[in-house]
């Protein structure tokens, strides 16, 4: 079974890593059958180190240079529209990838025509190249335990948890797009994306790292809080705006399965999942008002697994205990 395979990047002022990142398609075992790339404007050399590869690489490359910038979600669904490739790939501007990773996400789609989207582990390394220890998965505490859920087909499971799917990570066949767009422009694309595809099909997890993922002060998104404390300097600093935020964007999604009950064969399931997950959110948030049996609040949510199912477990519940007025992760 042939499958042709495009990659969908975005860029913007990513010069500094940008052609680390283009050698390394030129470099894959399994060479794309197309790039297409959306820039969002950049002002530094961006878009010349970009015509340069187009014109030495033996694959088509389509560079779109935007005349209005649209930010990162919006890009990414402007990039992913004009792939005609079965499989997309996503791809940052400033990461590297190893030469199988595109062989081995075609293997994933070969291997099961049910599979909807597939994404792997990486290697970390900082702004300089230097590989650091820790691995991605790791870094957003995917454990075994998730790990084997996305294997029984539950995704959304963990995913209604917290977000552990990395674009930069990730492949999805280009049938699905349909029913992705439009990505709300105040949601992030790869948690969007990866819950949407996790409703409507197998989604492989590969432990192999196949990339290396840049860690740097200059990025959009990142890591984010890593260790323990300094996810507890973070809770210090946020409100429950936080919470809030994540409410409304798992609003947008339940509005977005709702819309396509009998499209895709895990709908139900994903919506029942967000309205506990929402009602676990706005518990918490009223935990943080109270001034008084807040400890019998939080036993109630720790008898009922909430933590366990939709938050950080014991972290959490020694957040809502410890930090009164304030949010946890």
């Amino acid at each position: 079974m042939s499958l042709k395979v495009s990659i969908a990047m975005c860029t913007y002022n990513g010069s500094r890593f940008l052609a680390e990142q283009l050698d390394s398609f030129a470099l894959q075992t399994r060479l794309p059958d197309e790039l297409v790339v959306c820039d969002d404007g950049s002002s530094d050399n961006s878009v010349e180190t970009l015509a340069e590869f187009c014109r030495r690489v033996s694959f088509p490359v389509r560079l779109i240079v935007n005349e209005k910038q649209l930010g990162s979600t919006k890009n990414f669904e402007k990039a992913v529209g004009l792939t005609q490739g079965d499989i997309v790939v996503l791809a940052d501007q400033d990461d590297f990838w190893y030469p199988d990773k595109l062989a081995r996400l075609e293997q994933e789609f070969v291997g099961s025509p049910d599979t909807a989207a597939a994404f792997s582990d990486a290697d970390l390394m900082d702004g300089h190249s230097r590989l650091m220890r820790q691995r991605l998965w790791r870094s957003f505490s995917f454990s075994r335990s998730e790990l084997e859920l996305f294997g029984r087909g539950h995704a959304v499971k963990v995913l209604i948890k917290h977000p552990v799917v990395t674009g930069a990570a990730m492949a999805f066949r280009r049938s699905y797009f349909g029913l992705l767009i439009p990505i709300p422009a105040e949601d992030v694309h790869d948690r969007w994306m990866s819950f949407l595809l996790a409703a409507s099909g197998r989604f492989a997890a590969i432990p192999q790292p196949l990339m290396r993922y840049r860690s740097h002060h200059s990025q959009q998104i990142g890591l984010g809080a890593v260790t323990f404390s300094e996810r507890l300097a973070r809770s210090r600093r946020t409100g429950t705006d936080l919470y809030s935020a994540e409410i409304a964007g798992f609003r947008r999604l339940q509005s977005r399965l709702e819309s396509l009950r009998g499209e895709i064969p895990h709908a139900e399931r994903a919506i029942s999942e967000i309205e506990q997950k929402i009602a676990h959110l706005e518990h918490r948030i009223c935990i943080r008002d109270m001034k008084s049996s807040r400890l019998s609040h939080v036993f109630r949510e720790v008898r009922n697994r909430g933590y366990w199912n939709y938050s950080a477990g014991w972290e959490s519940v020694a957040k809502d205990l410890f930090l009164y007025g304030q949010t946890s992760a």
